[in-house]
């Protein structure tokens, strides 16, 4: 194990803010509660929004871009959004600084430069963009807005965890407007197959799709859909959620369209949402005590090559091999980095690239140009072997297939593995102490019980999941009946 990083055992919590750190991932800030994400962090993000974006766009959705800052009063216009994200605003008040008279270098707020409106930092869009649709949809014919925008938001968090819960952080937002209730629903059913697809084929994430309780919805909304993904600790991350936002914010904010029959009809909506702490579900889901292990479909280098000489006879021969395959790997779509910088040694190399999670490393020497070999390691199960340099692209094309299925697959069977049913309030206080994971049990759809169990047990209802199959029973807690099991855990 590397001396480097906290192991998992020893303390999770350490082992991921090692992790995040010590394969540059991202840094802390000067600002309290904020992130600096660090070029191999936003490498991993860019390739993370690549993939998004063009399903998004496959999807007929195109982005656009809206203010930072929304006007208190319009923010105040849904009330339900309103009061759930007020304890989390950040609120520009004045517009400028002067001088200090009394303290020479120091700037103070300037109490003549007071804004006529506060302006709200934004904690998500809805307000901002509602406020703006009203002034673009008339007709039917307007009808569906598909818009999505890629932004940073703020929501002021007091416990903070780099990724996870930042005061800042990048997402995409999506915000689309419908004719129909039935457009509406479907529109945000897309979305969350089109989150559990990224989720799965890309980011190896075998997830959970359901529905959130009334007491988890986003604020506003009608209906949340999510996906829910489980940690290498036994605790849930929601990865992303869809909302149908119903005719709330048409209403807050009088977005009205005339229909087929001339008739005036408020829009249905909804909204949807992943961020950066899709890379904080990266780290926990699939790395080891050695440091990251990535996916290769959204690896931002897949493949290293590290020449291994003696003098500079034996470098140029190496190098002239090297550009062959690099040329070789870049046609076939493969990423791939020749790290020949002599400041560090092959070994410091080999395991800086394992703690970054580059998923396979190549070792070339001159006794391999002799042989016609190279060194293979794989990331996740740290084998290694020579290779014939005879078809090497087509080789490490489907060793990385084969690391992006096995990465998934051991998620999966961890996921699998700790989904485990109780039906009685001590067989669901054992589980969640001593197995962790996702607990299946009833519950009789009361918030007051849903309250009572996360008050507890720090366990909440963390999806009703799709095409759950009904069951009766009794709720663990208070003994009433039930229809269905729910999914509980403790989460971040």
């Amino acid at each position: 194990m590397s001396k480097e990083i906290t192991s998992r055992e020893q303390d999770y919590s350490q082992w991921y803010n090692d992790i995040v750190i010590k394969a540059s991932l991202a840094d802390y800030s000067a600002v309290r509660g904020c992130m600096v994400i660090k070029p191999h962090g936003f490498a991993l993000w860019e390739n993370m929004r690549d993939a998004l974006d063009k399903m998004f766009k496959d999807t007929g959705h195109v982005n656009a871009y809206f203010p930072l800052f929304v006007p208190k009063s319009l923010f105040e216009a849904e009330e339900k959004n309103a009061e759930g994200f007020a304890k989390e605003c950040a609120v520009v008040t004045h517009y400028r600084l002067k001088a200090d008279p009394d303290n020479k270098g120091k700037l103070i707020v300037d109490p003549e430069a007071k804004l006529e409106e506060e302006l709200v930092v934004r904690p998500t869009s809805e307000a901002i963009i509602w406020s703006t649709y009203k002034g673009w949809i008339q007709s039917y014919r307007d009808l569906p807005l598909l818009i999505n925008q890629w932004a940073n938001v703020v929501r002021w968090e007091m416990r903070t965890r780099l990724f996870l819960r930042t005061a800042e952080f990048l997402w995409q937002e999506g915000h689309t407007a419908h004719a129909t209730k039935d457009e509406a629903v479907t529109e945000a059913k897309l979305i969350l197959e089109l989150y559990a697809d990224f989720a799965e084929n890309w980011m190896a994430l075998p997830v959970i799709k359901g529905i959130k309780t009334a007491s988890e919805r986003f604020a506003g909304a009608e209906d949340t859909y999510c996906i829910e993904a489980l940690m290498q600790d036994g605790k849930a991350l929601q990865a992303g959620t869809s909302h149908f936002l119903g005719q709330n914010f048409a209403k807050a904010f009088d977005v009205k369209f005339s229909d087929k029959e001339n008739k005036l009809e408020y829009v249905w909506a909804t909204s949807w949402g992943v961020s950066t702490r899709l890379i904080g579900a990266l780290v926990m889901a699939h790395s080891d005590d050695d440091g990251l292990i990535l996916p290769p479909r959204i690896a931002p280098i897949q493949v290293v090559i590290v020449p291994i000489f003696k003098g500079e006879e034996q470098k140029n021969l190496i190098d002239i091999k090297v550009k062959d395959i690099v040329t070789q790997f870049k046609a076939s779509g493969i990423s791939v980095k020749y790290d020949d910088n002599e400041n560090n040694r092959p070994g410091w190399k080999f395991a800086q690239y394992e703690l970054q999670g580059i998923p396979v490393r190549l070792a070339i020497g001159a006794r391999d140009l002799e042989n016609n070999v190279i060194e293979v390691a794989r990331r996740d199960t740290k084998e290694k072997k020579s290779v014939s340099l005879d078809g090497i692209a087509s080789h490490i094309k489907t060793l990385l297939d084969d690391i992006q299925s096995n990465i998934f697959n051991r998620a999966k069977t961890y996921r699998d593995e700790h989904i485990t049913k109780a039906d009685s309030w001590d067989e669901f206080v054992k589980i969640l102490d001593e197995k962790a994971g996702f607990v299946s049990a009833h519950w009789d759809g009361t918030d007051e019980t849903e309250e009572k169990i996360k008050e507890l047990t720090k366990a909440t209802i963390r999806c009703i999941p799709i095409n759950n199959e009904l069951e009766n029973g009794v709720c663990i807690l208070s003994g009433k009946p039930s229809v269905q099991r729910v999914l509980f855990a403790r989460a971040y």
